[in-house]
């Protein structure tokens, strides 16, 4: 990373995630400025800030840094916040929460005391109004003495699309599926196969990207309350177009009538109903849908919170054993925390994957080249 300042807009992702992000970044027309831990810089400005929330499916929030300076003592750090620019940004009608994160490496390590500090200045200087459930939130980070605030966009985490209500016992985030789907080579225009779909999330994520649908087309942003929002530009950026229908096959199944019924009912609200399919089944008996080889994509239980470990070995066995009889030139990718069960399937995994974090768990996604 240079020493130059860093770049206005960050989008965060889940470690691991990074280069996956700022490959999808740059696919979407975005400036890489650096790609981190934690997230990718991005070059740009207010409409760059609008449209990364509207379209980047595997960032969770998206900061823009209002700027930083150095504090080395608490009235060092009160004095420069009361001299700070919040008005840019901020407006005094919409209250605020003020997050800190400090680090060893600086003088000022009490989060709570500097918290208390700009909160005062943000009321005192600046004519703000502090909220613990304010729609808008200030993170700001003291790292090696330096202080930079940054304001989150976003509002409520990326992954909320806006259109799924009903989920199963152990929902996949829309922005970890996208992610994954994108590991695997998906680009919209292959078959997507899901044979322990639950509530539907790989099969709708991947029609919603196949038709070019927008992330975020049917939700709020904290970005709406901040000062310099322009209603008219949004909404020429905001689009539920879609780009025509895929003429790929999207299908799900579960041996579970009720989350297939739950799998549906997201893809309506979707608007993709008409792009996939979801049918109750065991993932046992499965057979290639009509048409040419794809992409299977599962999240099966992993034993840890579903179900019991052992006996979930004989289940990933006959997966296995399904797939490479049966699926001939389908690529495959198989999320778990376990590595034993993937390796039970005995299909034949190219290098594993980064470890993700997943609901309390670690997991990793087990890729396979077309299954000869």
């Amino acid at each position: 990373m240079s020493s130059e300042a860093p770049a206005p807009i960050f989008a965060i992702t889940l470690p691991g995630m990074e280069q996956t992000l700022a490959d999808e970044a740059r696919d979407c027309g975005f400036d890489i400025a650096d790609v981190v831990p934690g997230g990718v810089g991005l070059h740009g400005g207010w409409p760059e800030v609008w449209r990364a929330n509207l379209e980047l499916r595997g960032a969770t929030r998206v900061l823009w840094r209002m700027g930083s300076f150095m504090a080395f003592h608490l009235a060092q750090l009160d004095k420069r916040a009361r001299k700070f620019p919040w008005a840019d940004v901020l407006r005094p009608d919409v209250p605020v929460r003020v997050e800190v994160a400090t680090s060893r490496k600086s003088k000022i390590y009490h989060a709570g005391a500097a918290t208390k500090r700009i909160e005062t200045a943000l009321v005192e200087s600046a004519g703000m109004s502090v909220a613990a459930d304010a729609p808008v939130t200030l993170k700001v980070r003291i790292d090696d003495n330096r202080m930079t605030v940054s304001v989150d966009t976003s509002g409520e985490p990326l992954h909320k699309r806006g259109h799924k209500e009903a989920v199963g016992k152990a929902p996949m985030r829309e922005t970890l599926a996208a992610m994954f789907l994108r590991q695997c080579g998906f680009d919209g225009s292959q078959p997507v196969f899901d044979p322990m779909c639950g509530s539907g999330t790989f099969v709708v994520e991947a029609a919603e990207m196949a038709a070019g649908l927008q992330a975020g087309r049917a939700r709020g942003f904290a970005f709406e309350q901040l000062a310099g929002f322009d209603a008219d530009a949004v909404a020429a950026l905001r689009t539920s177009d879609r780009r025509g229908a895929p003429q790929v096959r999207l299908t799900g199944s579960d041996r579970d009538q009720g989350v297939i019924a739950m799998a549906r009912a997201n893809a309506e609200r979707a608007g993709v109903a008409d792009l996939v399919s979801f049918e109750t089944g065991n993932a046992g008996d499965i057979t290639p849908p009509d048409g040419p080889p794809g992409l299977v994509i599962v999240n099966p239980p992993y034993g840890a919170r579903i179900g019991n470990k052992k006996a979930l070995y004989p289940v990933y066995g006959r997966l296995g054993q399904v797939l490479a009889e049966r699926f001939s030139g389908w690529r495959v990718g198989i999320v778990t925390s376990e590595a034993s069960l993937a390796k039970a399937t005995g299909l034949p995994f190219l290098p594993e994957g980064p470890s993700i974090a997943h609901g309390g768990l670690r997991v990793k996604l087990w890729r396979t080249a077309p299954l000869p």
